[in-house]
């Protein structure tokens, strides 16, 4: 399964709130049938930002 990921238009990779509140849903969402979501990307231009590799999950 690809990680969730997201688009920031603006070109900062800084997760936002709903980046944090919408990984945690999808995360408890998803554990109920014993899928884990290991990361989450977000694209902004050409940077992108791992919220695992953040310690953000």
């Amino acid at each position: 399964m690809r990680p969730p990921h997201d688009r920031h238009p603006s070109g900062n990779t800084t997760p936002s709130r709903a980046d944090e509140a919408l990984t945690k849903r999808l995360r408890e969402a998803l554990a109920l049938v014993d899928v884990r979501v290991l990361d989450h990307i977000i694209v902004a231009g050409n940077a992108t930002l791992s919220m695992a590799e953040q310690g953000l999950m």
